[in-house]
């Protein structure tokens, strides 16, 4: 008991810090999604999914009725997907690094349901999900 009363700021600190963590990982968790929780969320339908890469990159491959809008356009044309802004928006790029810049300007713009597919395109394949081109 002398013990905690000692360092009651220390534990304080320590407990702040921690819960602080702790809501920023719960944070960055709630704006990703893995491609099984993706197929999930398509599957219940009204979801766009919105690739971020580039028309070349679309082109070659893309997730069935994907709409490609490249990450350097998203701000001049994000009025495109106003119909969805109370719908879940699943953000596509080729690793994940770019969607998850993607869904922070979406959030920012009133999207509260867009999440990042964790690990991309790649990561979606590696699945064996369906790819169309």
């Amino acid at each position: 008991m002398k013990f905690i009363i000692d360092n009651i700021i220390l534990i304080v600190l320590v407990l702040v810090s921690g819960g602080a963590l702790v809501a920023h990982t719960l944070q960055r968790m709630g704006a990703k999604l893995t491609p099984l929780q993706a197929t999930q969320i398509i599957n219940q339908g009204k979801t766009l999914i919105l690739d971020v890469r580039t028309a070349d990159e679309f082109a070659a491959g893309h997730i069935r009725d994907a709409k490609n809008i490249p990450l350097k356009e998203l701000k001049t044309r994000i009025d495109e997907l106003e119909k969805f802004k109370a719908r879940p928006v699943v953000v596509v790029c080729a690793k994940g690094l770019k969607s998850a810049q993607a869904t922070a300007q979406l959030k920012k713009a009133g999207y509260t349901e867009a999440a990042s597919l964790l690990g991309g395109l790649d990561a979606w394949q590696s699945q064996g999900l369906p790819v169309t081109k």
